[in-house]
C-alpha cells in the first residue's frame, strides 16, 4: 500500500515566515515565527530582533498544537468551555499551547503544515500568522 503525503515545502515555509515577520515589522511588533510540516517537523523559524525570549518556544508550541489538532489555537477556550477537566489536562501536556497565534495551513481542505507566532498580543500574533498564510495564497493566485 502507498500513502500520498502532501506537505508544505520548505521554501514555501520560508516565504510564510518571512511574510509574517514583514507584517509584524510594519506593525512595529517583535515576534517569533515557526512553520512546521504536517508531521510537526520544523521547516522555518524566524525571529524579529528583540522579540521576547519566551516567544521562541511559545511560537513553536502554537504551531505544534495547530498541526496536531488541525484548528487554530485561539479556538481551544471556546471548544472546551464546558469541559474544564479536559482544558486543564491538555494545558499540562508538553508542547501544547492553547491561546491565539497558531494556525493550521491547509491545501484543498487537508492540513499540510502549521504556523505559530508569539511575541505580541494574541490578536496581533493571530494577525501575523494570517498574513503569513495569506502570502502563499496570493502567490498561488498569480501562478
Amino acid at each position: 500500500m502507498i500513502v500520498n503525503d502532501n506537505s508544505l515545502h520548505w521554501e514555501t515555509a520560508q516565504l510564510i515566515a518571512k511574510a509574517s515577520c514583514q507584517y509584524a515589522a510594519e506593525q512595529n511588533l517583535r515576534i517569533c515565527v515557526w512553520v512546521l510540516d504536517k508531521h510537526g517537523n520544523p521547516l522555518a523559524m524566524q525571529r524579529v530582533n528583540n522579540a521576547p525570549m519566551p516567544s521562541t518556544e511559545i511560537a513553536k508550541g502554537k504551531a505544534y498544537t495547530a498541526v496536531s489538532f488541525g484548528f487554530g489555537t485561539h479556538l481551544w477556550q471556546e471548544r472546551l468551555a464546558e469541559k474544564q477537566h479536559l482544558l486543564d489536562g491538555l494545558n499540562v501536556q508538553q508542547g501544547i499551547v492553547m491561546f491565539g497565534g497558531g494556525l493550521p495551513i491547509k491545501f484543498e481542505g487537508e492540513v499540510i503544515g502549521s504556523i505559530g507566532v508569539s511575541g505580541a498580543s494574541e490578536v496581533q500574533d493571530q494577525q501575523c500568522a494570517e498574513a503569513g498564510i495569506a502570502s502563499i495564497k496570493a502567490l498561488n493566485q498569480t501562478t
